[in-house]
């Protein structure tokens, strides 16, 4: 089962994106604000960072670039959430490399539809620096580790590749 941080300082955003993810199957830990999301990053190991762009203490732009540059959540994605009256950034959005920006009120499809694909990458991510890993934490470049790394993440995202570019062909069709 994937994990995700959930960092919001709305109660009520974080009730509404606990709900949707956990109906989702995830597992959700939540925080209200960037300091602890940083400090809960190391225990809770999560695919997905999913963290309100203006958080007391850090903000999820610094979330971001925290998470981005420690090798030990290289595999991690983050998803920045802003209200309809918050402004994001986009200097700061794209400085800090986060993977998808989502508008609060939640719409779970399309938090659904953001979200999926970042943590299949995360977790065929996790997969492949896991094989290539040496025991004292180095990458090995060893191009056969890394092969077969590969390909392990390739056929476990395979049966959901398969299905959504069904369901895209079908639907198309329907057209």
């Amino acid at each position: 089962m994937s994990r995700i941080l959930l960092a919001d300082d709305s109660p009520h955003a974080q009730r509404m994106g606990e709900r949707i993810l956990r109906d989702e199957g995830y597992e959700v830990v939540t925080v209200t604000d960037g300091a602890a999301a940083v400090v809960r990053l190391a225990d809770v190991d999560p695919d997905l960072v999913v963290a309100d762009a203006l958080l007391p203490e850090r903000s999820g732009y610094e979330i971001a670039r925290y998470v981005k540059s420690h090798p030990a959540h290289r595999h991690v994605r983050v998803v920045l959430t802003a209200g309809a009256l918050d402004p994001i950034d986009e200097a700061e959005l794209r400085s800090c490399q986060a993977d998808a920006v989502l508008q609060k009120p939640f719409e779970a499809s399309v938090v659904i539809e953001t979200i999926r694909p970042l943590v299949e990458a995360a977790r065929a991510a996790r997969q492949i620096y896991a094989a290539v890993s040496t025991p004292n934490g180095p990458i090995d470049p060893d191009p056969e580790r890394v092969r077969a790394a590969v390909t392990l993440a390739l056929d476990a995202a395979m049966p959901r590749l398969i299905d959504e570019l069904t369901a895209r062909v079908l639907d198309a069709l329907k057209r």
